[in-house]
């Protein structure tokens, strides 16, 4: 007998369910644009350094005004600055889609467009914190984040094959112009969501920078955190960067880093669909515990292990991640005052990406040097060492276990209407 729609799903929520459409949609647009823009500059330019100066422009902004992204989100209505740059990162997809299409892409010109897309995506990222803290009520924000994450990894996952078929058929233009088309929609539904935010007091810039600078040194438990997710991008990258070569080489072909990437985001859907069901005692000490499985794969390419036994490490160590993330993203909705979320949430994001670059460059330098096998054990002993060497950080070991209580916050407008109805 078909059972009745569960009262506390947060897709019941009018204005969650409309920002998790958008934000879905988005993201499967953005996880068709890698593989169609490596192709695209590949074509046009011949050249593996004219890739990197693309992905460069976009990076660079995205890092140096994250920050500032952060007070915007504050100082202003999140909604309103997330509409805005879905409307600018469409522009840019649309501009690049259809200099692909024309047949004679300029090099400048798609590094000019990618550059201002990261500029938007330094002030979008942020305010992806207050926007679920807006349109969901304390109750539904563990799981509202687990959807959230569980539709990224479904978006990962089928995104590359996406971007293979329009690649391959249509041309890489096409990619691009599906990219702007969804956060053209993504930018529709947010005019349609009502977010309650709290309003801040005008202050100076850098008196918002410190301030939000203050509100992450004043928790060890979220500082010393920061760290250890630091450090595992630092170690994906050096993964990222030296393992499609090992399985190449050692592991069977070119076959066996696809089955390997493809079993790190099904890892991630698993993990965040488990996020949804297990609610830890200690969230954060089991976070980044689950973190530092990701010590496994990359001691498995080091050795390097049989093909299976790597794809299914790199699954489980992913499925940490994915059960991180929305785990992590609900204590940081719940524990810091909603007028510093989008600054915290920028400072997050800022030493997340900034490590990555850090492996990216170190690790073929070293393999270089003393061969793969040294930094890939180098950067697994770091993340081990990094995420389970939080339990020593007595706000890490604490948090959970008696959980103070703030006051009450104001509710959604969405919690105050009658649910709507939903097909399941």
């Amino acid at each position: 007998m078909p059972q009745p729609p569960d009262p506390q799903h947060p897709l019941r929520l009018h204005d969650f369910r409309l920002l998790f459409i958008g934000r879905t949609v988005s993201v499967l647009g953005d996880a068709v644009v890698p593989a169609a823009l490596a192709i695209a500059v590949t074509r046009a330019t011949g050249s593996s350094g004219a890739l990197a100066l693309v992905l460069g422009c976009a990076m660079v902004p995205r890092l140096l005004l994250l920050p500032f992204g952060g007070v915007a989100g504050d100082r202003f209505d999140p909604r309103l600055v997330a509409l805005t740059t879905d409307l600018v990162r469409a522009a840019t997809q649309l501009l690049v889609g259809l200099e692909l299409l024309g047949g004679r892409p300029s090099l400048a010109h798609i590094a000019v467009a990618e550059a201002v897309g990261g500029v938007a995506s330094a002030f979008a990222m942020p305010t992806s914190s207050p926007l679920v803290r807006g349109t969901t009520p304390e109750a539904h924000r563990l799981r509202a984040n687990a959807l959230l994450g569980s539709a990224s990894s479904a978006a990962r996952l089928g995104g590359p094959a996406l971007a293979g078929v329009l690649v391959y058929t249509a041309g890489p233009g096409w990619a691009f112009l599906l990219d702007g088309l969804s956060f053209v929609l993504s930018a529709a539904l947010l005019t349609r969501i009502t977010v309650v935010r709290v309003p801040t007091e005008r202050r100076s810039l850098r008196r918002d920078l410190a301030e939000g600078w203050s509100e992450v040194r004043a928790r060890d438990w979220y500082w010393t955190s920061l760290i250890a997710h630091g450090v595992w991008n630092g170690a994906s990258s050096v993964a990222l960067t030296l393992g499609p070569l090992i399985a190449a080489t050692r592991l069977g072909g070119d076959g066996a880093w696809v089955a390997i990437t493809q079993a790190a985001a099904v890892g991630l859907l698993a993990g965040s669909l488990l996020a949804a069901r297990v609610r830890p005692r200690r969230p954060v000490l089991v976070g980044n515990l689950a973190l530092a499985l990701y010590g496994l794969p990359l001691v498995a390419l080091a050795v390097p292990t049989p093909a299976p036994v790597t794809v299914a490490v790199y699954a489980v160590a992913l499925a940490g991640l994915g059960f991180l993330n929305p785990v992590w993203e609900t204590v940081v909705q719940q524990e810091f005052p909603a007028h510093v979320l989008a600054r915290v949430t920028s400072y997050d994001w800022l030493l997340s990406l900034a490590a990555a670059p850090l492996g990216y460059v170190l690790a073929p330098l070293a393999a270089d040097a003393w061969g793969s096998r040294v930094p890939l054990l180098a950067a697994a002993a770091l993340v081990v060492l990094a995420c389970a060497g939080t339990a020593a950080v007595p706000g890490v070991r604490r948090f959970g276990a008696a959980p103070a209580r703030t006051a009450p916050e104001p509710g959604p407008a969405a919690a105050e209407k009658p649910p709507a109805p939903v097909n399941s």
